[in-house]
């Protein structure tokens, strides 16, 4: 292989935050498997803005935690920044969530700690990978988040919405190549909602952060660049929302498309739980026929 090759090949990898391939998580209980994400693709670019919608149950928070260091996938590929998830230490991992992800969650709580200010709380990541400079970064972020006037205030003090600016600048501390955001303004009004997300569009424009949000809103449309909708363990759609407004309307929510689904190597498949309801499924029994070359899932009659 020649220096050139070698050379393009390093830039491709840099090129994505994000490389999913036949991704699968199976949680096991001790009478049964449930299979939240079966088979999923997905390529990330760095500098992207996107969001990942869908509805309850969908599976896009179980990836979200996997891209977090949170939760392991069961089988596949997942490399982030250019690190295999699968093959990490526990040493690795503590250190991946601490420099390259920051996370932000629809729950201010867990980011916050109430007996501390504001301007305490942005610097309490900081302190875990030995920044010199905390208290004037910290400041630097309360501008961004527009929160310096709030800077000596503690938890009690503030608003749900203040309370998810501090959280979005402690997400921020460590500067984190990849931002999470899970359901990030789905406990705040509109006007803040659309403040939280010009947040993260200056953040992306300005410092080049990968940002990538989880979201049951297809409103916030207006404020990405890409919009994936995840259904039942995997991607049904893919919309460049700056393009197709019109049709993001109707996007995870749409009725009647014909869907697929995965057989994995033991056999087992995961029908979507809106064709379980409909059928009028109980106690997870069905009745399987085989006509010509037809499976038939029929429910068990009560």
């Amino acid at each position: 292989m020649s220096w050139r090759m070698v050379v393009l090949l390093a830039e491709n990898r840099e090129a994505y935050m994000i490389q999913c391939d036949n991704l699968v998580k199976i949680y096991k209980t001790r009478d049964s498997e449930v299979l939240a994400l079966q088979g999923l693709d997905m390529t990330v670019r760095s500098g992207e803005l996107l969001a990942v919608v869908g509805k309850s149950g969908s599976g896009k928070s179980t990836f979200l935690n996997m891209i977090g260091g949170l939760d392991k996938p069961s089988a596949g590929k997942l490399m982030v920044d250019g690190k295999n998830l699968f093959t990490m230490t526990q040493k690795e991992l503590v250190e991946y969530k601490k420099r390259t992800v920051g996370f932000v969650w629809q729950n201010n709580a867990r980011n916050l700690f109430p007996y501390l200010n504001a301007l305490e709380n942005i610097q309490v990541p900081m302190l875990f990978t030995g920044e010199k400079q905390r208290k004037e970064n910290a400041l630097e972020l309360l501008e961004l988040v527009g929160m310096s006037h709030r800077k000596l205030n503690k938890l009690a003090e503030l608003s749900g919405g203040e309370q998810q600016r501090i959280a979005i600048a402690i997400a921020l501390a460590n500067a984190p190549k990849l931002l999470l955001a899970d359901e990030p303004t789905g406990s705040v009004d509109k006007q803040t909602s659309d403040y939280i997300l010009d947040i993260f569009r200056e953040l992306n424009r300005s410092k080049k952060t990968t940002v990538l949000i989880v979201t049951h809103d297809n409103a916030l449309a207006r404020k990405v660049n890409r919009v994936i909708s995840i259904q039942d363990g995997k991607i049904s759609s893919e919309l460049h929302a700056r393009y197709d407004l019109e049709a993001l309307k109707e996007l995870a929510w749409e009725e009647g498309h014909e869907e697929y689904t995965i057989l994995d190597r033991a056999g087992r498949l995961q029908l979507p739980s809106e064709m379980l309801e409909k059928m009028g499924v109980q106690d997870n029994k069905v009745i399987l026929e085989f006509d010509q070359d037809r499976i038939i899932i029929k429910a068990v009659s009560t």
